[in-house]
């Protein structure tokens, strides 16, 4: 690296945001996820036999997934990729899986790519991966949110042990606002009170990312705007909510499901206008197309079913639209099929037909009728 790199990388390092100033370098460094970083456990092995595996991190926003792989990845002494799902192309893959050969080849040095967000991969994008993870050039780590069984083609996941990932608990999150505090302090003079420290840690729901964002910018309003009574650089209790009502907190898992209950008992309700409401309001803050499909066609079993038998296969054509239209032309293929759901007449057939089904005596089929 020449200098103007090198000063390149130290300004775009003091201008990152505190949560990415933070990610730990080590996995001993690592808050939460004992259960995968501690002694005897999966992540920790392969730190320890310099043997990265491909695996599938799983669990909600803000729980440490890329915190956790390039620590992983430079312990097992692995050059690390990145790339995110949301803007990755075929050719992206391509490239990465050139220079992985190349590197390999030249230096013996292997690579790790980690997947941000592998759930927005289409099927064909997993497909051009399996093949380099298969051989072993690339060894995958992907991130996700969604239930790796109803994102991830079967055979790529096959390859992948599935890690899931827990919220963090109070005690880790208390130690990250330490940690936010110690890395603040070193440019500007900052403190927390105990009341809105323990706010912070209780309403951040286990999302560590959340937390450094919220604890920044409370910073910034303690030192351009101190509450009454407080120095520059308090947070008090009043300094942090009012900069968390601010917009500092933004769609969340908690958001996410509350959002999506709203979206489908509308829909059960026959109210087609706010169903259609909460389905845009989702898709305009970053929900993903195909998982708001993937709900429409369980609703036209589940809530429609035999009561119109149109309806499983607008909802199957809106989820296969969802696959190669992207944003914002998608979102006229769902709220068509969220229109058509929800003014569509409801049955709950199906559901009991499978509640029947495990106690319903098994009998033997017909005999057939014999022609004379």
């Amino acid at each position: 690296m020449d200098l103007f790199s090198a000063n390149a990388s130290a300004a775009l390092s003091s201008r990152a945001p505190l949560a990415e100033r933070l990610r730990p370098t080590t996995l001993d460094a690592v808050l939460g996820q004992r259960h995968l970083v501690g002694p005897g456990r999966p992540l920790r092995n392969m730190v320890e036999r310099k043997a990265v595996r491909s695996c599938i991190l799983w669990g909600p926003a803000g729980t440490g997934k890329t915190t956790i792989a390039r620590p992983v990845a430079s312990e097992c002494g692995s050059h690390f990729e990145m790339l995110s799902a949301v803007s990755a192309s075929v050719k992206d893959i391509r490239a990465v899986a050139d220079a992985a050969a190349s590197r390999l080849g030249m230096t013996g040095t292997s690579t790790v790519l980690f997947l941000d967000e592998i759930h927005r991969f289409t099927r064909s994008q997993q497909d051009a991966l399996l093949g380099h993870v298969e051989s072993g050039l690339v060894t995958l780590i992907g991130a996700t949110t969604e239930s790796p069984w109803a994102t991830v083609n079967r055979p790529l996941l096959s390859r992948c042990t599935v890690l899931k990932l827990e919220p963090l608990d109070e005690a880790d999150l208390d130690a990250l606002v330490q940690r936010g505090i110690d890395e603040l302090r070193e440019r500007r003079p900052v403190t927390i009170t105990d009341d809105a420290r323990t706010h912070l840690v209780q309403s951040v729901e286990g999302d560590g990312r959340r937390l450094l964002t919220g604890l920044e910018a409370a910073a910034d309003l303690a030192l351009d705007n101190p509450a009454k009574g407080a120095t520059a650089g308090e947070i008090t209790f009043e300094v942090l909510t009012e900069s968390l009502g601010a917009g500092i907190a933004h769609y969340q898992a908690g958001d996410h499901y509350d959002a999506a209950s709203s979206f489908i008992k509308h829909m059960r309700a026959g109210n087609a206008e706010q169903a259609s409401a909460w389905l845009n309001h989702m898709l305009d803050r970053g929900e993903d197309p195909r998982f708001l499909a993937r709900r429409m066609v369980i609703f036209a079993s589940e809530d429609v079913g035999p009561a119109d038998r149109s309806a499983l296969i607008i909802a199957t054509g809106a989820a296969h639209a969802s696959e190669f239209i992207g944003m914002p032309e998608v979102r006229y293929n769902l709220t068509h099929a969220a229109v058509v759901l929800a003014r569509a007449p409801k049955s709950r057939e199906i559901v009991e037909f499978i509640a029947a089904a495990a106690t319903t005596k098994l009998e033997p089929p017909p005999q057939s009728a014999h022609m004379h």
